[in-house]
C-alpha cells in the first residue's frame, strides 16, 4: 500500500483528494496549518521548512516512506496590484510557490531510491486566463506550473511523474469567502457561462488527482490537467 501525502488537506479541495485517495487504498496523511483530529493530520505550516520536514519524519514513523504528494495548499488575494504590500506579495509568494518547493525538495529523495513516484501540484486555471486583483496569487500558481514541467523532465528518469491540475470555478470555503466579499462577480453568470453548466466540485479535482497518481497515468507527466467546465481550453 503506498502512503501519500496531502498538503492543505484539512479542508476544501485538499480534504476531497484526501478521502478519494483513501478510498482509492492510500494510505493518506494530511499537512494543514490548522489543527485536525485525523489521526494521520500533522499541523505545519508549509513556508516553514523545519515545521515540513518535522512534519513528514512523523508521517514517516506513522506510515513508511513517501510515495505520493499532493501539494494543495493554497492562500488567495484579492487587491489592486498598485495596493499590495510586498508583505502581502512575499506570503502569497511563500505559500503558493515556496511551500511546493519545500515539500517537494523534502520527498524526492526517497520516492528517487524507491525508483517510483507521483506529484501532482494544485495551481489555478487563473494562470491561463489571469484575474484581476489578483496578481500575487496568479504569478505563483504561474511559477508552480513552470516547476511542474521542469521537474518532470528531471525525475522522468527516477520513475517520478510530476503533473498540475489548475481548478476551474471550484466551490470550497476559500471560493465562498471571496464571493461573499463580492470579489467575484455574480456566481450564478459565470455557471451560466461555463459550457457544462455547473460550478465545480472539489471532488472533480480529486478524481484528476486520482488518475494521474494512478499506475495506469505511469506514462503522463509534465502535464498542465485543466478541470474547469471547460472554461479555459
Amino acid at each position: 500500500m503506498k502512503n501519500a501525502v496531502v498538503t492543505g488537506g484539512g479542508s476544501g479541495i485538499g480534504a476531497a483528494i484526501v478521502a478519494r485517495l483513501r478510498a482509492d487504498g492510500l494510505n493518506v496523511a494530511i499537512l494543514d496549518v490548522h489543527p485536525s483530529d485525523d489521526e494521520f493530520a500533522h499541523v505545519a505550516d508549509v513556508t516553514d521548512r523545519a515545521a515540513v520536514d518535522a512534519a513528514l519524519n512523523a508521517v514517516r514513523a506513522q506510515l513508511g516512506p513517501i510515495s505520493v504528494l499532493v501539494n494543495a495548499a493554497g492562500l488567495d488575494c484579492f487587491t489592486r496590484f498598485t495596493e499590495v504590500s510586498f508583505d502581502r506579495w512575499q506570503r502569497v509568494i511563500d505559500v503558493n510557490l515556496n511551500g511546493v518547493f519545500h515539500c517537494i525538495q523534502a520527498v524526492l529523495p526517497e520516492m528517487i531510491e524507491a525508483g517510483w513516484g507521483r506529484i501532482v501540484n494544485i495551481s489555478s486555471s487563473s494562470t491561463h486566463s489571469g484575474a484581476p486583483y489578483m496578481a500575487p496569487y496568479v504569478a505563483a500558481k504561474s511559477a508552480v506550473n513552470g516547476l511542474t514541467k521542469t521537474l518532470a523532465l528531471e525525475y522522468g528518469p527516477a520513475g517520478i511523474t510530476v503533473n498540475a491540475v489548475p481548478p476551474g470555478f471550484i466551490d470550497t470555503p476559500m471560493l465562498r469567502a471571496a464571493a461573499d466579499k463580492g470579489y467575484l462577480g455574480d456566481i450564478d453568470k459565470t455557471i451560466e457561462a461555463t459550457p457544462v453548466r455547473r460550478i465545480g466540485r472539489p471532488e472533480d479535482i480529486a478524481a484528476a488527482c486520482a488518475f494521474l497518481i494512478s499506475e495506469e497515468a505511469g506514462y503522463i507527466t509534465g502535464q498542465i490537467l485543466g478541470v474547469n467546465g471547460g472554461r479555459n481550453t
